[in-house]
């Protein structure tokens, strides 16, 4: 098989940062091909390279064999080279349709003619089962249905090379199997894949090959037969990890602390939509100290609406109590003062504010913490950025680095490294490793068992369920805005929660 891309020597850095160091690639025609590493191992900024949205500072770019280095992104497009962003490139006013078509028009007369985009969004949702309403505006997807758009927009321009980066971060099971079909159609096809995922479990299974990067170089090409994650995370982080999927549950957490006074106290919650009257329709729940509950569900039924209203974010009747504290009059700022902490699912929209600074990042929401009289302690702020970068191992440690110039993955340990320094009692933590390495997500998942056994309690919403399944207490299943099923983690099976989470079965 000849080669679809071949870069060698690439190097590519911004300011101090060096994100590619000599690196190379080599994808085989008719591949599906992983490209993998820790956060800000230089993967994305090698893959924007290759699609024409940066130019590298050396190198050579060769697409089907013709030298296309500096070539732009409108070049890459026609030469049917696409790329799916982790962080969306939507216009949140647009229509689905309209967001599909963008640039590549079906008009009648001077205008769009929406009947027939509509039409085209929908025939290729339904032969990809990337399904998602055409006339639907942008604002109003969960994440997960925007990604699915994403991944539509990229289709629909004809792409042969298609790169995807971190494609079912936002995905439940049932999608990223179709998701797997999609690719697989595509190499069948002749078409070529490149894959950036932190998921090892999806390398090995959909992938022909694996490249792995560290540092901003490559440093193997392994082929996937014989390939396991652990020998895969081994190469990316230089040492032995322990994954969620081999995190054995002893059973003796099952229950802990249900019987005490719980700390968070959710009765009769309901938060409206706009499309319907209710996309979290009347729950009732509660965390006990020394607790997590996981929430599993299938994205869009009501799992964002659900933390966003604990957090004060959204709206909502009913009744929310912190340790007996109600917290519907509060706003978000004095929440947190109670005792809430809250990681959020999006952390461009809600967790960072990109130009700032790490350290300014490390303390949003807190700042009067950081004040001597009227004004911020400099030196208070850079201490406590200083000790959160080296506990989460943020790169680069610069704390005047903006958050902007960061992988996803070094900006979602600035979120929850932020959220786990806050004095609380109840973490609302919302997909915490989503698009980090499997270093991270060892750390964070042994910094959230560390809370739990502290006395914390700890609301957990994942569309992992492996991170659910190594994590809570007892899971819950949302499904329609409802809690279909709570179960103890020692009732909890996939196969289980799987059935729950379509609504196969359902449970009081």
């Amino acid at each position: 098989m000849s080669d679809a891309i071949r870069l060698a020597g690439i190097e590519k850095s911004f300011g101090a940062v060096r994100a590619n160091r000599g690196a190379d690639l080599q994808v085989a025609r008719g591949e599906v091909h992983a490209l993998v590493g820790e956060n800000g191992a230089g993967k994305s900024t090698l893959m924007r390279i290759l699609s024409g949205l940066y130019p590298a500072d050396a190198g050579i770019i060769e697409v089907d064999g013709r030298d296309v280095t500096g070539w732009s992104t409108s070049d890459a497009i026609a030469a049917g080279v696409g790329m799916v962003h982790q962080h969306f490139m939507l216009v949140p006013t647009l229509t689905v349709a309209e967001n599909v078509m963008l640039g590549s028009e079906i008009t009648k007369g001077p205008v769009l003619d929406r009947a027939a985009a509509e039409q085209r969004v929908r025939d290729l949702g339904a032969r990809t089962g990337l399904v998602v309403a055409p006339d639907r505006l942008v604002a109003d997807l969960s994440v997960g249905e925007a990604q699915r758009v994403e991944i539509l927009k990229t289709l629909y321009r004809g792409a042969r090379i298609l790169i995807l980066d971190e494609p079912t971060a936002v995905l439940s099971p049932p999608e990223v199997q179709e998701l797997w079909n999609v690719l697989r159609a595509l190499r069948a096809e002749g078409g070529t894949v490149v894959l950036i995922t932190h998921k090892l479990d999806e390398v090995i299974e959909v992938s022909d090959t694996i490249t792995v990067m560290r540092q901003g170089a490559t440093v193997a090409r392994i082929p996937r037969e014989g390939a396991t994650p652990q020998s895969i995370a081994r190469a990316m982080v230089g040492r032995d990890v322990v994954l969620a999927r081999d995190f054995e549950f002893s059973g003796t957490s099952a229950g802990r602390g249900v019987a005490s006074t719980p700390l968070l106290n959710v009765q009769n919650l309901l938060v409206s939509g706009a499309r319907r009257t209710a996309v979290v329709d009347r729950v009732n729940f509660s965390v006990a100290p020394g607790e997590i509950l996981g929430v599993a569900g299938v994205e869009g039924n009501g799992q964002t609406e659900l933390i966003e209203a604990i957090a004060g974010l959204r709206e909502a009747e009913g009744s929310i109590s912190l340790g007996g504290l109600d917290l519907r009059p509060l706003d978000v700022r004095h929440r947190g003062d109670a005792g809430l902490s809250h990681i959020p699912e999006d952390r461009h929209e809600r967790g960072l504010v990109l130009d700032y600074s790490i350290a300014d990042n490390l303390i949003l929401g807190q700042q009067h913490r950081f004040t001597s009289g009227v004004t911020i302690d400099v030196a208070r702020v850079l201490a406590h950025a200083e000790e959160r970068i080296r506990a989460y191992d943020i790169r680069p440690a610069d704390p005047a680095t903006p958050a902007r110039s960061l992988s996803g993955g070094n900006q979602q340990k600035i979120v929850v490294a932020r959220e786990m320094a806050r004095d609380f009692k109840v973490l609302l933590a919302s997909q915490p490793t989503r698009g980090v390495d499997v270093g991270a997500i060892e750390l964070i998942h042994a910094r959230l068992r560390e809370a739990r056994d502290q006395g914390k309690a700890i609301l957990l919403v994942s569309a992992d369920l492996a991170e659910v399944l190594a994590l809570a207490d007892r899971v819950a299943v949302m499904y329609g805005g409802r809690f279909v099923a709570l179960l103890l983690r020692a009732e909890a099976t996939p196969e289980l929660l799987g059935q729950f989470m379509t609504g196969a079965e359902h449970a009081a």
